[in-house]
């Protein structure tokens, strides 16, 4: 990165300051709405609390600021990429309530944090292009596409409760993604939620009485919910616990890239190069240590947010205050039991309007990261490993067993599809000849992957842009 490039950040920082505190506090409540639509949307379909969700969106993004030296404007939401792991070990149940499963699959996702933290030791011991070798788009692709193909049969059960309230959705989706201006391209997740959901409202489709019923101040953490209690509750599944690990820590693989990706797409974004400074050891330890203590309390996985990314862009203000004032406002929406409550009645309808394009998109973006990284498919051992790990996790989950059963002392080891396939993929690529993948830390260049499904054309734009200066 130049030093025109760097002052060109440090400048447009350096503005926003001269803002004022109400316009920084109107461009925080910005970025809060820019991260809320899909941000609540993973713990409607996963079973999992909206207002722990709230907190530990907020509070990750502190803990992420304060790791990375408070230098990138990053806001830390709920992870899609998750969502298989937690359908594989808690599923919903039949009416549609959460499973007594969750804080296990909650664990899974908390080893899953702490993997961060290795990935960024080997970042600082060895250097980024040295690592990155072993994770090329060879694997992280299709391991990408296979994450949403095995989550399509749920969408669609949604879906069938009622077509006409989860078409309102998807439609409202597409128009806002597709024609959308300003914040409507943004927020279109939150548009459809809004939409659908005041539609099945005037239907008739919707019970109130939890929201009438609800208090309006509430502590957002249920010792319940969270993985404490599965170790204090004499019931411990040992088993379970172990297959939820194996299960879900390599969807870390996945979310890792993502990780690179959006960093880079802030770097791009804001010209400075924060691959370079704070560094990809410090934010991959912020994301990967916020993940863990968000799952630990019973909250999703976090990530960093294409959405707020697409914010900066519009708004070129990249002074990290103004996410930071944007978490605040989470942590505190996130002590009103009754807001959480209007969220938590939504029809599933519009739940699996928003899913089916969500993991539609999250294949999608496998697809991307093939493309856009120029993966050579000329090459027998790229066709090889990337056919190996869609067959395994695709043709394993759909199996009879649904997973791969190894009996170990007294417990049973249950590999599932996912966890077989990244691992194929992952020693394949480690053993066969032509590695061809190459990632530069000196400027901010792509992954293909970012698993949010608005702000990618103008995330995609802006570095295009950066990377020609």
């Amino acid at each position: 990165m130049s030093k025109t490039d760097y002052k060109v950040g440090e400048r447009a920082i350096y503005d926003a300051r001269e803002l004022g505190t109400p316009k920084m506090v109107v461009l925080g409540l910005q970025h809060m709405f820019a991260m809320f639509g899909a941000t609540v949307v993973v713990p409607l379909i996963t079973g999992l609390d909206v207002s722990t969700t709230l907190l530990f969106a907020g509070l990750g993004t502190f803990l992420f600021h304060l790791i990375s030296k408070r230098k990138v404007p990053a806001f830390l939401g709920s992870s899609f990429a998750f969502l298989g792991g937690y359908a594989a070990i808690a599923p919903l149940n039949a009416d549609g309530t959460s499973s007594e499963l969750l804080p296990y699959a909650c664990f899974g996702v908390a080893c899953a944090g702490l993997v961060y933290l290795l990935l960024a030791a080997l970042f600082k011991a060895y250097g980024t292009s040295k690592v990155m070798k072993y994770f090329p788009p060879v694997v992280t692709g299709p391991i990408i596409i296979a994450i949403g193909l095995n989550l399509a049969p749920s969408a669609i059960n949604n879906v069938e409760s009622c077509w006409w309230v989860a078409l309102i959705a998807i439609i409202i989706v597409v128009i806002c993604n597709i024609w959308g201006k300003g914040m409507i391209k943004i927020v279109p997740i939150l548009l459809g939620v809004i939409g659908s959901y005041i539609c099945a409202a005037v239907a008739g489709k919707i019970d109130f009485t939890p929201v009438a019923e609800a208090a309006w101040i509430g502590f957002p953490i249920h010792y319940e919910r969270t993985v404490f209690s599965i170790f204090t509750g004499g019931n411990l599944n040992a088993g379970l616990l172990l297959t939820s690990i194996v299960t879900i820590v390599p969807i870390a693989l996945a979310t890792m890239m993502e990780h690179i990706g959006d960093i880079s797409a802030i770097s791009s974004t804001c010209g400075i190069n924060y691959i370079k400074d704070p560094g990809l050891h410090r934010t991959l330890t912020g994301d990967g240590l916020a993940t863990a203590l968000a799952s630990l309390f019973g909250a999703p996985a976090n990530t960093t947010y294409g959405e707020n990314t697409g914010v900066l862009t519009l708004t070129k203000v990249y002074d990290p205050r103004v996410i930071r004032i944007a978490a605040g406002f989470a942590v505190l929406l996130s002590f009103c039991p009754k807001f959480a409550a209007i969220i938590e009645v939504m029809p599933s309808a519009t739940i699996g309007g928003i899913s089916l394009v969500l993991y539609g998109m999250i294949s999608a973006v496998g697809v991307r990261n093939l493309v856009e990284t120029g993966t050579d498919f000329s090459k027998s051992r790229n066709v090889l490993i990337a056919a190996l790990i869609m067959v395994l996790s695709i043709g394993i989950s759909y199996s009879n067993a649904g997973a791969i059963n190894i009996p170990i002392g007294g417990m049973t080891l249950s590999l599932s599809g996912l966890a077989t396939g990244s691992l194929v993929g992952i020693i394949l690529n480690a053993i066969l000849p032509g590695k061809d993948y190459t990632f530069e830390d000196d400027k901010p260049n792509r992954t293909g992957v970012s698993f949010e499904i608005i702000s990618g054309e103008t995330i995609r734009e802006t570095r295009e842009k950066s990377m020609k200066k």
